[in-house]
């Protein structure tokens, strides 16, 4: 295991915190030489950490709007130039910002939510392909959210639910091709509390009464009655971009304790 990715550049994108995070640290451990993209500049930090604990040079850290193609663009560039190779696409990015029913969106509301959660897979997609189409070979993780099929969350799962037909589509694209393209679909995750929230607004007792009901509702509609670890997410991602599934492509893979999404 520890060599699983001896040799392979690895873009990952949200680094900076969760399962991004936990990606990059057990990525690192197993030989990936690493770019680490966030808009956050705590993916610095990460950087610094995985160069004192896994005792490799082969660690970027790139700050980058991935909502924007230039941002995309910019990171996979960098990260082409560090390693002359992006073997592997880790895209991460999105998020709920706002949890109530859809009712209670306003329209910029609705809009930032799939800018958060389609396009920056949409962008780093489009801009890391040519790099790997180069080699005619590479692995993309998309990652996804069995949150299509939930409550007080219609615009993030509209996000997701474009996430896994923008995989399907590159693979089907792509897979003659040498390129490999899946999802990972995370239930609920249980988590450090994040270090620079997605919503800085402040919840109100009716706000927070909508959150607990997604908590619910998720925990009931998983078969093991409780949510994943980051371990158990990070480790099916990696699963997907390593060579032991070389011949998985198209896949969105639920990893919700039996929630299917």
């Amino acid at each position: 295991m520890n060599d699983l990715f001896k040799g392979q550049a690895m873009l990952i994108t949200g680094a900076a915190q969760g399962i991004g995070q936990r990606v990059a640290e057990l990525a690192a451990e197993r030989g990936a030489r690493l770019a680490l993209v966030d808009r956050s500049p705590l993916v610095h930090e990460l950087r610094e950490r995985l160069l004192a604990t896994c005792g490799t040079g082969g660690v970027i850290a790139i700050e980058a709007d991935l909502e924007q193609f230039t941002g995309a663009e910019d990171a996979a560039a960098q990260a082409h130039k560090a390693f002359r190779r992006i073997d592997v696409l880790v895209n991460n990015v999105g998020g709920t910002i706002w949890t109530k029913p859809y009712e209670h969106y306003r329209p910029e509301e609705i809009e930032a939510e799939v800018r958060r959660s389609l396009f920056p897979t949409l962008w780093c997609c489009r801009a890391v392909l040519p790099y790997m189409l180069k080699k005619k070979k590479g692995a993309i993780v998309n990652v996804s959210s069995i949150a299509t099929r939930s409550i007080h969350r219609a615009p993030y799962g509209a996000a997701k639910g474009g996430v896994n037909t923008l995989t399907a589509c590159l693979a089907f694209e792509n897979g003659e091709r040498g390129i490999r393209v899946n999802a990972v679909a995370p239930g609920g995750t249980e988590a450090p509390p994040r270090r620079i929230p997605r919503n800085t607004s402040r919840l109100g007792r009716q706000d927070q009464a909508w959150y607990q009901q997604i908590v619910d509702q998720t925990v009931s509609s998983t078969l093991m009655k409780r949510y994943g670890t980051l371990d158990e997410q990070a480790e099916a991602i990696l699963f997907l971009a390593s060579d032991r599934a070389s011949y998985i492509t198209g896949t969105v893979l639920p990893v919700g304790g039996g929630d299917q999404g």
